[in-house]
């Protein structure tokens, strides 16, 4: 029998920063991935040269670990570009806390880079040909995603005002924050009354394209305590996926978190009402319901109520996205990792204006390709080891 063992606050991550948010022209995704990750060593008084565990998921290059380390000049001892979507920079984390909890690294950068509103002005094409979808023209991702969200509506008597809630939350914590792209404001009426982009779904319940990039250090626990003076542990990390196409989930309403939360969450020793702030991967409205759900904040169905009279808003009681989120902050074409570094800044006290008081656990949790690949990661304080 299989034991889900995991090395609970093992690793720390010591360093995050983001670069280029919004527009960056002129940059490759490499550079801008690079710069990050420089940004973030030079936190903690580290360089390139000190990194041994590399990772790395660029959206237009499948070799970026490669890439990267010969970008900076370094030969690291593990070089990993695993690539799940969105999800991947959480099951970076999880691999680099295994690495330096047995030995194989010392230092671990994860990283990420993008030019795409810079490069391309819209979406990425990334999703392959299907030749059993390919012929109904369904637009993807976006498609994808509002055939979960009328399946949903379908099942739960979902309202757009629902889906609404999630957009303006996401919209009132951007304007908190200074790096956000979107920050003018929203309201329900500019929300109902926007484009429908593929029924349900409007242009406000789809993310933004942007340029940016990302980054965190990661070290062990003992060294962490040396490089900074709020080090943010690793609890727990878990992944799980149940199909590739749209078409092969097994049921549109149920994601696959509902087996990569509890798992994080076991590893971690706590619950979901000891989390005190919620990073989720909200390329759609649709995906924060979906995953408040299937991480256990409510139950099936209940999202739709769950998020009404702000209550994953600023000053709410679930402070959900508290960096706007893909929906309003940056979206340069995988946000996984941007969700964990607003994570880290809100545990290290760093977020400025939006910051939330007394913060000392986050959960984290991406997804990748169409509700495809999911994971999540918690993260806390030491006090909590």
């Amino acid at each position: 029998m299989m034991t889900d063992r995991f090395p609970r606050g093992q690793a720390a991550i010591v360093a995050a920063a983001t670069h280029g948010m919004g527009k960056a022209p002129g940059f490759s995704s490499l550079d801008l991935a690079a710069m990050a990750g420089a940004k973030a060593l030079a936190q903690v008084g580290l360089a390139p040269k000190d990194v041994d565990g590399l990772f790395v998921a660029l959206p237009d290059d499948f070799m970026s670990g490669l890439g990267l380390a010969e970008y900076y000049g370094i030969s690291p001892r593990i070089t990993e570009n695993n690539r799940t979507g969105g999800s991947a920079f959480m099951t970076h984390a999880m691999w680099a806390a295994l690495a330096l909890a047995t030995g194989q690294c010392s230092v671990a950068l994860i990283a990420y880079g993008s030019n795409q509103r810079s490069a391309a002005g819209s979406l990425i094409k990334s999703m392959r040909e299907s030749p059993y979808e390919t012929p109904y023209r369904l637009p993807r991702p976006v498609g994808a995603y509002a055939l979960a969200a009328s399946r949903y509506c379908h099942e739960y008597g979902l309202r757009r005002e629902q889906l609404g809630e999630v957009a303006l939350a996401a919209r009132g914590w951007a304007r908190l924050n200074p790096d956000a792209y979107a920050r003018e404001p929203l309201t329900m009426d500019d929300y109902l009354a926007s484009r429908m982009v593929a029924d349900p779904l409007s242009v406000r319940d789809c993310c933004l394209v942007t340029d940016g990039a990302a980054a965190i250090v990661m070290v062990s626990a003992e060294r962490a305590r040396d490089l900074a003076r709020q080090p943010v542990y690793l609890l727990g990390a878990a992944a799980a996926t149940e199909h590739r196409e749209i078409t092969q989930m097994p049921d549109l309403t149920r994601t696959a978190a509902r087996l990569s939360g509890p798992r994080a969450l076991a590893q971690a020793g706590v619950g979901v009402a000891d989390i005190d702030v919620v990073q989720l991967y909200d390329a759609f409205t649709i995906n924060t319901l979906l995953f408040l759900e299937d991480l256990g904040f409510c139950d099936k169905g209940e999202a739709g109520s769950f998020v009404e009279g702000g209550r994953i808003a600023p000053g709410g009681e679930l402070p959900v996205n508290t960096n706007g989120g893909g929906l309003s902050c940056v979206h340069p074409g995988m946000y996984g990792l941007f969700a964990i570094v607003e994570a880290v800044e809100q545990l290290m006290g760093r977020a400025g204006q939006r910051q939330v008081a007394g913060a000392r656990l986050a959960l984290a949790h991406g997804n990748g390709g169409e509700l495809s690949s999911q994971a999540t990661v918690v993260l806390g304080m030491q006090d909590v080891l």
